[in-house]
Parts: structure tokens; sequence; C-alpha cells
């Protein structure tokens, strides 16, 4: 049986797992963590009488503990109780489901205490690719993507060992204003860019899809995974969100990993690989999805995918710097401080006014992005 955290139990991707959870039924779940959402989190320690729960708000984690009395789980709260439920030594694999930079530290605890990692916090690698993956390789922990475009390539690369990749396809929906151009973006409202085409997931991956920064910070992710060069990783726009992404490698071949678009299934995998086990999701018809089309992505119209790749060239904690960023400009737009275009221009006032640390440690990193969040928190106000 396996036995697992899951870091961000309350959000989109923590609450499929546990419905992934529940179809499996060959899975404990000993550690569950939310933000500030008690009323969830109730019911789901009384579903999985998880050993511990954790609750980033100390306040609110108080209120939950006098809530679930009637069970041992121990409730804990802030950054300590994160890392605690990252690294239980019962636990084997620890689903990263928290939404940004707040991951990168217990990930990288989970990993020094030898756990796998079912990754879904895409910032941990965008932030500090270098550093996790070196820390998994010296741990001999396994990272499995449960992104559904990183778990395709995952997934595309079985069987594949030892044959160079020639190029990563990336797959995007191209959000809700595909093939806009910037002039109708200007006017752009909160809710009209929480409205995407294909995918239910929450607000801030919701509004980065949007922005099409979702998709840089893959193509960051997927360039540390992977171990391939940024020219290697190539953004095509597919509005059906079946082809989930593939892999060209150097004979021309192309593996492409397929389905309707439900995020169930590569959390599954991620919690079951080797094995692929039997659910009731739906399946793809190609009967009636019988038109694919891909398309390239307008980075002009769209500046943060094209601001990821620059972050990406330059390198050492630059990368850090956006993501930062970005998670105050998202901000930002959802409190209807700044428009829609101006969540590009904010990131890229705050890369061009920061100096790049080229050696650095975790400590660099989370000090380049306490600076980043000041200083676009600065420009705002």
């Amino acid at each position: 049986m396996r036995n697992i955290s899951i870091l961000g139990s309350t959000g989109s991707i923590g609450t499929q797992t546990l419905e992934v959870v529940r179809n499996i039924k060959d899975i404990k779940v000993s550690a569950l963590t939310g933000n500030q959402n008690i009323d969830l989190l109730e019911k789901q320690v009384y579903e999985f009488l998880p050993e511990i729960v954790v609750v980033m708000d100390e306040k609110k984690a108080k209120e939950l503990k006098d809530r679930i009395k009637a069970v041992p789980t121990k409730v804990l709260w802030g950054m300590e109780g994160l890392i605690e439920a990252a690294t239980l030594p019962e636990i084997d694999t620890v689903v990263t489901s928290v939404v940004g930079n707040i991951g990168i530290e217990p990930t990288f605890y989970a990993i020094e205490s030898g756990k796998n990692i079912a990754l879904a916090n895409k910032e941990t690698l965008v932030s500090a690719g270098q550093l996790v993956m070196d820390a998994a390789k010296r741990k001999g922990v396994h990272i499995y993507p449960v992104d559904s475009e990183h778990s395709a390539i995952f997934q595309a690369l079985q069987g594949n060992e030892g044959n160079a990749i020639s190029r990563i396809l990336l797959t995007a929906s191209g959000g809700p204003f595909r093939g806009k151009p910037i002039e109708d973006l200007a006017e752009v409202t909160v809710e009209e860019a929480l409205h995407h085409p294909n995918w239910s997931m929450g607000k801030k991956i919701t509004i980065d899809s949007a922005t099409m920064m979702n998709k840089g910070l893959e193509v960051m992710e997927a360039r540390w995974l992977f171990d391939v060069k940024p020219s290697q990783i190539e953004v095509l726009v597919h509005p059906q969100s079946i082809v989930h992404s593939a892999v060209e490698f150097e004979d021309g071949a192309i593996m492409a990993q397929m389905g309707e678009p439900d995020m169930r299934v590569p959390i599954q995998y991620a919690l079951t690989y080797p094995k692929r086990v039997k659910n009731t999701y739906p399946k793809v018809d190609f009967t009636k999805r019988n038109q694919l089309t891909f398309e390239k992505p307008n980075q002009e119209v769209f500046r943060c995918l094209a601001l990821a790749y620059k972050a990406m060239e330059i390198g050492g904690t630059m990368p850090t710097v956006l993501n930062a960023a970005n998670e105050i400009a998202v901000e930002q737009f959802l409190n209807k401080n700044i428009s829609f275009l101006q969540i590009a221009e904010l990131i890229e006032k705050t890369m061009n006014a920061y100096t790049v640390k080229y050696q650095y440690d975790i400590k660099d990193l989370l000090n380049a992005d306490k600076w980043a969040r000041d200083f676009a928190k600065a420009i705002v106000l």
C-alpha cells in the first residue's frame, strides 16, 4: 500500500487527488494540508483520518483543532507544519499541490527525507530546478510529474530510455483569449479571464493560462524534468486539449499521449506508476473528437510566454524573480488593482530592475523571491 501526504489538499489538484484515492482504495493518506479552507479540511479529516493536518494560518488551525476533537489527528500550522507533513517517517510519496513558491521548502525537505515526489507545484522547478534535481539524484528519489503536459512527456518516454530526444512538443489550450489581438485584451475582466474553455482549475493557474505564463512555467519545468535545452521545447497551441504533449525522437518518430482533459488521469499515473489502474473517467471518442488542430502561440500578444523564455535564457536566480513577480501580478489583477495587460508589464519591470546571481543556494532563491515580491508590490502601490 502506498502511503502519501498531500500538500494543498483543499485546492483543485488536492481534491482531485483524493478522488483518485477513493477510486484506487490502496492508498493511505497520512497528512493533509490547506491554507484557510477549514470547512473542507474538516470533512477530509473525518473521511481519511490522517495522522496530521496542517493549516497555514495559526488562528484557523486552532479553530480546526476544536472541530476535530473526536479524532486523534494532530493539528499543526505554518511552514513548520508543512515541512512535518512532507517528512513523516511512514509516507513514501508527497503530492505537492500547493500553489506558488511556498512549495519549495517542503519539497526540499521531503527529498532529503527520501520521499518520492508527485509534483504538481511547478514553481518548485521553475525557481529551484537545478537544486531540486541534484538533490533528487543524490537521494535516489523519483519525481513523478502530475501536470497533464509533463505526465504526457513522461509517459511518452517510457520504453525509450537511451533514445535521444529531438524535440518536446508542449501543448497549450490557448486559454480563453486564443486568437484575439492585443487591443482586445486591454479591457479584459477578471471574470472573463477565469473562464477557461477546457480545464477546471484554481484561480491562479487559470489566470496563468489566460496570459500563457502557465505554459512558460511549464517550459522551464520540462527543461529540468527531462534534461533538455530550452531550444528543444516547442509550445504548440492545441485548443481541443486531447494531445496532452508529445516527444519527437532523433529518428523523427513522435510519441504522443492523448486523452480527455481530466487531471485525475495524470494524478493517478503518478500515484500508481509503473502500473495503470482501471477507472471510470471519461474516455476519448474519436468519432466525436475528429478534428485536432495545432498552431504557434503569438508571443507578441501573450508576452508572459516570451518573458518566461527570456528568464530561462538569462538563468541564475532570474526564473525565481519572474515567478514571484507573476504571483504578485496575478494577485493584483484578481484584486482588480491592475489590468490584464499590466500583468506582463509588472513582471518585465521587476525583471529589468533585478541583478541576477549565478552562484546560489536555497537561501539566495528565497531572498530573490522576497525581493521580487516587495519590488512588484511597491510598483503597484
